[in-house]
C-alpha cells in the first residue's frame, strides 16, 4: 500500500504496507484494554463526590481518556484501509481532531494535578484559591472550552474536496490554504495556529511538573529525615507515588513532541527532505503517537497509586465487598500524604486539609 507525498518538488511514495498492519493491530489491543480500564474508572469515580480539586481533575482526565478511547476504532479502520474514502475523510475532519484535543486536555489536567499536589504537600496550611473545589471545576471547564475552541478551525478549514489516490487520501489534502497555515501553527508558535501552541502546552506543562515535583521530593525527603525512618519498602512506595504522574507524562508524551515538529514541517512544505527521511519521520511519528495513546491505559495507575478512595472502591468492586461509608469516603489525605504522616509522627506533620 503506497501513498504519494506531493509537498516537495519530487514526489515521494510512502510505503505503508507495514504500518497498515502493525498499527491497526496495536491500536486494537490498546482500545480493548483502555475501554475496560476507563469504563471501570468512570463507574467508580462518578460514585465518588467531587469534594476536592484532586478528584475534580481526575474525573476530567477520565472523561478525556474515554473520549480518546472512542476515537480509536475509526483510526484502526482508517489506517487498515477498511471502508471507503468517506470514512477516512470523516476520520480526518472529526475523529482525528478529537483524538489530539483530548490528548492535550489530558496533558493540561496532569499539569493541574501536579500543581494541586504541590499545594497540598509542600504548602498544606496555606490558603490558596486553587485549592477550592469550585475553582478546580472552573479551571477544568476552561481547559475544555479553550482546547475545543482552538480545535474548531481544524474542522472548519478541512473543507476541500478530498484527493483520493489508490483508494486512499491524505488528511492534509482536505485543508484549505488557511487550514494548512493553521495546521503548521499547531507546531510552531511564531506561525499562526495550533500546532506550536500545543508544543508550548506540552513543554510548559512539563516544566511546571518538574518544578512542582522537585519541591515535593524535597519535602518527602525532609519528612523521612526528620522521622529517621529506615523502612526501605515505605521509601520505595512513597517514591513511586511521588513520581508516577511525571513518569506517565514523560514516557507517553515526550517522544511524540520530539518527533512531531520535523514531521509536520515536511508534510506542509515548511522543510524539504529526501523521501527516505520523510518515510522515517512518518514511522517515528506513528510510533510515538501510539505511545502517546497508551496514556489512556496508564492514567489508571495514577488513580490507583494516588487516590485512596478510588483504590478502596476498586478493591471492593473486584472483591465484591461492601465497605463501610466511613472507611471509604474520608477524602482528607492522598496516599503520599498519609504515608508521610505515619512516618513523620514525631514532627507532627498534618495534612488534614488535603483532599483525596
Amino acid at each position: 500500500m503506497n501513498i504519494t507525498l506531493s509537498n516537495t518538488s519530487t514526489k515521494c511514495v510512502r510505503d505503508t504496507s507495514v504500518t497498515a498492519v502493525v498499527f491497526p493491530f496495536l491500536y486494537s489491543i490498546l482500545f480493548i484494554v483502555a475501554l475496560i480500564l476507563n469504563s471501570l474508572a468512570a463507574w467508580i469515580f462518578f460514585t465518588i463526590p467531587s469534594s476536592s480539586t484532586f478528584v475534580v481533575f481526575l474525573k476530567n482526565v477520565v472523561v478525556a481518556d474515554l473520549l480518546m478511547t472512542l476515537t480509536i476504532p475509526l483510526r484502526v479502520l482508517s489506517d487498515a484501509g477498511v471502508g471507503s474514502w468517506k470514512l477516512r475523510a470523516f476520520y480526518c475532519r472529526y475523529s482525528a481532531v478529537l483524538f489530539y484535543i483530548t490528548m492535550y486536555i489530558s496533558i493540561l489536567l496532569l499539569g493541574l494535578i501536579s500543581l494541586d499536589r504541590y499545594l497540598k504537600i509542600v504548602r498544606p496550611f496555606g490558603k490558596c484559591a486553587l485549592q477550592r473545589v469550585r475553582v478546580g471545576q472552573v479551571l477544568s471547564a476552561a481547559v475544555w472550552v479553550v482546547m475545543l475552541s482552538l480545535a474548531l478551525p481544524n474542522v472548519i478549514l478541512s473543507d476541500q474536496t478530498p484527493q483520493v489516490s489508490n483508494g486512499r487520501l491524505k488528511c492534509t489534502s482536505m485543508k484549505s490554504d488557511a487550514g494548512v497555515l493553521w495546521h503548521v501553527g499547531f507546531n510552531y508558535f511564531c506561525q499562526v495556529g495550533f500546532n506550536y501552541f500545543c508544543q508550548v502546552v506540552f513543554w510548559g506543562t512539563l516544566a511546571l511538573m518538574v518544578v512542582c515535583y522537585t519541591f515535593i521530593s524535597k519535602k518527602v525527603y525532609e519528612s523521612y529525615k526528620a522521622s529517621k525512618s529506615r523502612s526501605q519498602a515505605a521509601t520505595r512506595r512513597t517514591k513511586a507515588k511521588v513520581y508516577v504522574v511525571v513518569g506517565v507524562f514523560f514516557i507517553c508524551f515526550a517522544p511524540f513532541h520530539f518527533a512531531r515538529v520535523p514531521y509536520t514541517l515536511t508534510q506542509t512544505g515548511g522543510m524539504t527532505s529526501h523521501c527516505q527521511a520523510q518515510n522515517a519521520l512518518y514511522i517515528a511519528k506513528e510510533t510515538t503517537l501510539w505511545l502517546s495513546a497508551t496514556n489512556v491505559c496508564l492514567d489508571p495507575l495514577i488513580y490507583v497509586f494516588l487516590c485512596k478512595v478510588f483504590r478502596r472502591r476498586l478493591t471492593a468492586a473486584l472483591c465484591r465487598k461492601t465497605l463501610h461509608k466511613g472507611a471509604v469516603d474520608s477524602p482528607t489525605a492522598t496516599s503520599t500524604q498519609l504515608e508521610m504522616s505515619q512516618i513523620g509522627q514525631s514532627n507532627r506533620l498534618s495534612y488534614n486539609e488535603v483532599p483525596q
